[in-house]
């Protein structure tokens, strides 16, 4: 092996140190982030609205037209993320639901908060026909998106639904094994009907969300009774 002249070796040493310098400094610096922890519940939703529990004008059962829940639809999200609120207009995809049980263009909506950042992942379900048994699906979260909102339509009525909003899956940083909630009927604001089979009544100017505390058909003893319940469970 020749040995090499002392100006060779300098420029290589040189040389290695810039090239070594030049890598480190094109690694990205989000590449070196953490990545925010996402975590998997299922979700199980379970109907208590029953001709026992609420027999004011409770509809007949029928193959076509009896009582059943739409298929749910939500989100999980941060703050500032409204998948409904009372007080307020529906937007043209809560209306729907409410009163069709269509999820389109509420998942549209919520695909678009999910573009801007506002929202984390979009779930849905199949609908809850038969009461004796539960609709499940999964949800997805994130150290961002920790909470979850949804909804489902209430069917047969004009614009009645069953909704939960913010419910928090992370307390004290640490996410949740299980949660259990207690979902109350609202009226979207949409249609003027006052009975399950109402016709269509579209209200113009629409009217803003509420709970349905006013609605005899959801009171029992003058309180308003829970229509549903979610369980998530962490996978």
């Amino acid at each position: 092996m020749f040995p090499i002249p002392n100006r060779i070796a300098s420029a290589l040493i040189a040389f290695t140190g810039f090239a070594l310098s030049a890598c480190q400094q094109a690694i990205p610096s989000q590449a070196l982030a953490k990545t925010p922890e996402e975590v998997v519940y299922k979700v199980s939703f379970t109907s208590q609205w029953t001709a026992q529990n609420f027999p004011l004008e409770y509809p007949p059962a029928a193959i076509v037209g009896g009582p059943h829940f739409s298929g749910l639809i939500g989100a999980s999200h941060g703050q500032g993320f409204q998948l409904y609120q009372e007080g307020k207009l529906p937007s043209p995809g809560l209306e729907r639901l409410s009163e069709e049980g269509k999820h389109d263009p509420l998942n549209q909506e919520i695909q678009g908060a999910i573009a801007k950042g506002e929202a984390g992942f979009l779930f849905e379900s199949g609908p809850l026909r038969d009461f004796s048994q539960n609709v499940e699906t999964t949800l997805q979260a994130n150290d961002q998106n920790p909470m979850v909102s949804v909804v489902a339509m209430i069917a047969p009525s004009p614009d009645w639904f069953a909704g939960a909003r913010d419910i928090p899956l992370k307390e004290q940083g640490q996410w949740v094994q299980s949660r259990q909630v207690t979902l109350y009927a609202y009226d979207s604001g949409g249609d003027e009907g006052q009975t399950y089979k109402a016709p269509d009544m579209d209200n113009q100017p629409k009217k803003p969300t509420h709970l349905a505390k006013d609605n005899p058909h959801f009171l029992k003893d003058g309180k308003l009774v829970p229509v549903a319940t979610l369980t998530f469970t962490r996978q």
